[in-house]
């Protein structure tokens, strides 16, 4: 989750000059459009399953009323930030615009978002969404973004490999050490090679979701003072090096390329029994593997009692600074994340959305199969467990002082002890520059 890059505005600029001349937003008026308003919609929702969704949603808000005309614009996924900071600075951006949850304070404290309170004051909707949601939005006390979907990390488990282990199928690992114990039951070693392997806990995710899963504490404290070097995660990443040291960086590149081809995921044949991933990965499983016997669970406690914490991220929808047309773009995202269209989204396309009553009232659709029902419950149970790591305005760039370190060691370069001390020291400076 840390692996995001920024690219500087001058080089979006020069993306826009060469090739987004096509791209227009502001426009008041359009032919067909009469006297209604008509404001400029981007997303990067442009998949043959999501496409016809959003545009469904948007359609549906144009045919609600006459006085604005929505228009959906897709932007791909490495163009549509990068682009709107070009058109921001342009002073013609869109005027709703989905943007990462993470950084909504950041871009609050840039001035690339509105400050949405004077809207609030008259629509509180706050009380629609997960709280650690909502808070993610806060910049100095005020909204800058208002929550559309997130996610959450689970543990999906092959149920036919425990029974074949002797495992109960109904009662995976609820600590760190019986997910140890188990991995080792799972295991299936031929020679030098695996023909099954339990668990590793760098698929799916990064060290960074253990680490919190460790002490639920995110890489700064309430105050800001970056908390890197602790005791808690110097044991993490000494727990994730024995399962390295457990499986070998052979059997672990070899299946790590078949992850990451994903119709061969290892996890679909039964080549690995578990496996961290979002809730959305039962997508996969339901396309690749239908018939496949499998289970999901919470992330397990580090010991009994400290929690089962997982990480999660998301989008926002924002006004951009500068929008022609704010309070028109309020109306919209008022209705892009109300209880209807919620719903809609996330029976249609499996997704976590961030309205709880859709959330739960997509569990019980009756569109919803049965099996997807199960993973979607768990989803949604899941998120009270669930912490986000919003960027602090006073450290943006404090990923890619801390990534160098984990990989170093995670590749034997430095000791555990070193990398983090490094990483606490590189944060702490950049901190202080920021003052």
């Amino acid at each position: 989750m840390f692996r995001k890059k920024l690219i500087p505005l001058f080089f979006a600029m020069l993306l826009v000059l060469s090739g987004c001349a096509g791209f227009k937003t502001g426009d008041s008026t359009s032919a067909d459009s009469g006297d209604k308003v008509v404001i400029d919609f981007w997303s990067f929702w442009g998949s043959e399953i999501r496409r016809p969704v959003i545009d469904k949603i948007v359609e549906d808000f144009n045919k609600s009323q006459d006085k604005i005309e929505v228009k959906h614009t897709f932007v791909p996924w490495g163009d549509i930030w990068t682009k709107e900071l070009a058109a921001i600075a342009a002073k013609n951006p869109p005027d709703v615009v989905i943007n990462d949850i993470n950084a909504t304070a950041l871009r609050g404290q840039k001035n690339q978002a509105m400050n949405l309170s004077n809207f609030l004051e008259k629509d509180d909707i706050s009380g629609r969404f997960y709280e650690e949601l909502w808070n993610a939005t806060l910049y100095e006390g005020d909204s800058y973004g208002i929550p559309f979907n997130t996610d959450t990390r689970i543990l999906f488990y092959n149920k036919t490999a425990f029974k074949e282990a002797g495992l109960d199928p109904e009662k995976p690992p609820a600590t760190w050490d019986e997910l140890w114990e188990y991995a080792e039951k799972l295991d299936v070693k031929n020679g030098d090679t695996y023909d099954r392997i339990g668990f590793y806990p760098l698929w799916g995710v990064n060290s960074d979701v253990w680490m919190l899963n460790s002490d639920g504490k995110n890489f700064f404290d309430e105050d800001g003072v970056p908390i890197i070097d602790t005791e808690a995660n110097r044991e993490t990443l000494e727990w994730v090096l024995d399962w390295h040291e457990k499986y070998g960086a052979n059997t672990i590149n070899s299946y790590k390329s078949q992850i990451d081809s994903q119709q061969g995921n290892p996890f679909f044949n039964g080549k690995l029994a578990m496996y961290v991933n979002t809730p959305t990965f039962y997508t996969q499983i339901r396309d690749y593997a239908p018939d496949l016997d499998f289970g999901v669970a919470m992330l397990p406690e580090r010991e009994p009692g400290s929690g089962n914490t997982s990480w999660g991220g998301g989008f926002v929808a924002e006004i951009p600074q500068g929008s022609k047309h704010p309070e028109e773009a309020w109306e919209f995202i008022k209705h892009l994340t109300d209880v209807e269209a919620q719903e809609y989204w996330a029976v249609k396309n499996f997704d976590n959305v961030a309205n709880i009553e859709a959330a739960e009232r997509a569990a019980k659709n009756k569109e919803m199969p049965d099996r997807d029902k199960v993973v979607y419950q768990m989803a949604i149970d899941n998120m009270e467990n669930t912490l986000l790591t919003p960027v602090p305005v006073h450290a943006p760039d404090f990923v890619n002082l801390i990534n160098p370190e984990l990989d170093s060691i995670l590749l034997g370069k430095k000791s555990v002890e070193q990398g983090l001390k490094d990483a606490q020291q590189s944060v702490e400076k950049l901190v202080e520059k920021s003052k």
